[in-house]
């Protein structure tokens, strides 16, 4: 493993304005979350509000268990009508910036309002409790409303990324069935209006299930409406009533399917429920942000990614704070546009991904310095590891040694970050993923099951559930129990390769599938893209498998420079150099390409996988519609010599 093993230990001061108050009592309060998880459970839940409260904190354990059983409450209520009744009415719930600039906020008792008209909406199109709805819209103020509305009335609802191809919304659409899509008529990426409300048609010709298409108006693009099925949004909403009860609902109820990758190339909808969502999540960002009312979040995902519910929604608003939902891209028209927006707002809390920091990088830190960023006081990051130099230069350029970095580990399945410091408590480690995290029962496993010792690397798996841990697949009850609880019977296997030090920390070093088999030496993806981000100059980098004769498969590396730096024989001589040093001669990459930009889907994974195709093709006939921004693809093909 390159990583490295310094320590950061938080202030004792500021320990001592956090919610734990101290890291004595974090320290105690995470101990008796693993060794009494139930009681701490019930303690977390408590705080909440219940119409009913529960006959059982926990019944059953992996693969089939239910938390708080037979408890009644509603995920909205608890993030909106509970934070009124407690003061919060006229405080800032949402702020909204369009990638053109437009700017909307509104307040606790507004955000309400808006959900409780749409709330009613849904209802009058004859959508109910256990219905399904697909949301497919990018990071609107309505996107917001539609998911609360949904969680209001017990609707089990699915956000689609709006940059997904007709192709792969269909794929989505077949296999949840929902009776209503949201969309809008188009969006807005990168200075251009893209237009939404076509593919939407496209994507569900001859779906019986689908009975309502609302259609929210953002781009001003010309559409085509249905009679009978089509509706705008603001006509519906327009004589909506402002009153609208929320669904009681049983703790375990189906809330939230996400699809994810699956390793048959089909995507499975992994289901979450809604209350435990809202639970799990309360407590989870309570601590790995240290959340107060007076905050202000901004999570950089895309409302097609989980994270953002984590994060910009159930996090957030369960704790009182302010989010922040951007619609745009964080370095367009701008590099600065992320720093841009954190100085405007005076965002104190920041969730993104590591290649944000990456990208942040490359320009330098006299970018961060035309900005004031001393509001920000944390930066949570989560979707890859964040390389050791990358993260000491987000610490000392851009947060001046004065923020606390909470680099995460986390799942789709698992609805939250598991592995993960809390704010100003847990001693940071550049490149770690922190700790277990609250009821987190993690551990690393060899391929009988076996535990491993410290600074061994092996299988990482959750031994005991939680309760925002998925239930099951959608439709698919049996890929649930054998893609998940059969590699190691009784617990859940991450897929996730992983080394736990000394101290307690977690270094995940990515998927046990991330690897290259380079004459016969199985050589770890991320270990290889580490060692060369050692070099200076380097500020990101992708590296994929070529073919070949000899060795079967080499290294290729796709290198991503500093503002300041060139590319020259010179640097390649460097990189060679420190992946030799790091890791052997075996793993020096045969080919690198010098690019400006690697492609990335909108929530920061780079997409090795089209990366793979230009290396050995010299172009793309993949799909392409993850992508963030397309505009890199041709650049790609014009910048990597073809085959």
């Amino acid at each position: 493993m390159t990583a490295d093993r310094k320590i950061y230990p938080p202030s004792p001061e500021r320990a001592s304005r956090t919610n734990a108050g101290s890291i004595e009592n974090y320290n105690r309060l995470l101990a008796k979350s693993i060794e009494d998880p139930d009681a701490y459970w019930a303690g977390v839940a408590a705080e909440l509000d219940w119409f009913r409260p529960w006959d059982e904190v926990r019944r059953g354990g992996f693969p089939h268990f239910e938390y708080f059983v037979g408890g009644i409450t509603n995920p909205c209520h608890n993030l909106l009508d509970r934070n009124i009744a407690n003061g919060a009415a006229n405080r800032a719930a949402l702020i909204w910036e369009g990638e053109d600039f437009e700017e909307r906020c509104l307040t606790y008792s507004m955000l309400l309002a808006e959900v409780c008209r749409f709330s009613n909406v849904l209802k009058s199109l004859g959508i109910r409790k256990g219905d399904t709805v697909a949301i497919f819209l990018p990071n609107l103020v309505e996107t917001v409303v539609a998911v609360l509305a949904c969680l209001r009335i017990g609707a089990i609802f699915n956000t689609v990324f709006s940059g997904f191809s007709s192709n792969a919304l269909r794929t989505r659409l077949e296999n949840f069935e929902p009776k209503m899509l949201i969309t809008s008529d188009g969006i807005f990426r990168r200075g251009k209006a893209i237009p939404l409300k076509d593919k939407v048609d496209e994507a569900i010709r001859g779906l019986d299930s689908i009975q309502s298409v609302i259609v929210v108006r953002r781009s001003g693009s010309e559409v085509d409406m249905e009679p009978g099925r089509d509706h705008w949004w603001h006509d519906l909403m327009r004589s909506a009533s402002r009153e609208c009860p929320p669904e009681p609902m049983e703790a375990n109820e189906p809330g939230l399917v996400f699809y994810t990758s699956g390793t048959t190339g089909k995507p499975k909808g992994v289901v979450h429920s809604g209350v435990a969502f809202v639970v799990n999540n309360f407590a989870y960002a309570r601590y790995h942000l240290d959340h107060h009312p007076s905050d202000v979040l901004w999570c950089t995902a895309d409302i097609g990614w989980l994270t953002m519910h984590i994060w910009g929604i159930a996090g957030a608003l369960a704790n009182g704070a302010t989010t922040l939902f951007f619609e745009g891209a964080v370095d367009y028209p701008t590099p600065g546009r992320l720093y841009q927006i954190i100085e405007k707002y005076r965002v104190n809390k920041l969730f993104s991904a590591p290649t944000a920091i990456r990208m942040l990088m490359k320009h330098g830190e006299e970018l961060a310095n035309q900005y004031d960023l001393s509001c920000l006081e944390v930066a949570a990051l989560v979707g890859e590891p964040l390389n050791p130099e990358a993260w000491r230069w987000f610490y000392e350029k851009v947060g001046h040694e004065k923020i606390y970095i909470n680099n995460t580990w986390g799942q789709t399945e698992l609805a939250g970050t598991p592995l993960a410091g809390a704010a100003w408590l847990t001693p940071m480690k550049p490149g770690s993923c922190g700790t277990q995290f609250f009821g987190a029962s993690m551990d690393i496993v060899d391929n009988d099951g076996n535990p491993v010792a410290d600074n061994v690397q092996g299988n990482l798996i959750l031994k005991q559930p939680f309760p925002m841990v998925f239930r099951t697949l959608w439709k698919e009850p049996d890929r649930y129990l054998q893609e998940y609880f059969t590699r190691v019977p009784g617990y859940y296997f991450t897929y996730d390769a992983a080394i736990r030090d000394e101290d307690g920390h977690f270094w995940v070093l990515g998927r046990l599938d991330d690897v290259i088999n380079v004459a016969g030496h199985r050589l770890g993806i991320q270990e290889l893209e580490s060692a060369i981000l050692v070099c200076h100059d380097v500020a990101e980098v992708a590296v994929v498998g070529l073919p070949d004769p000899i060795k079967g498969v080499v290294p290729a590396a796709f290198v991503v420079l500093r503002a300041t730096a060139e590319p020259s024989k010179l640097l390649v001589k460097q990189i060679r150099a420190e992946v030799e040093t790091a890791i052997s001669k075996i793993a020096l990459p045969q080919k690198i390409f010098f690019v400006e930009a690697l492609p990335k889907t909108p929530s920061g994974k780079v997409m090795r996988r089209l990366l793979q195709e230009i290396a050995e093709e010299g172009t793309i006939s993949g799909d392409v519609s993850g992508v963030d921004d397309i505009s890199i693809i041709e650049k790609l093909l014009a910048t990597v010599p073809g085959k």
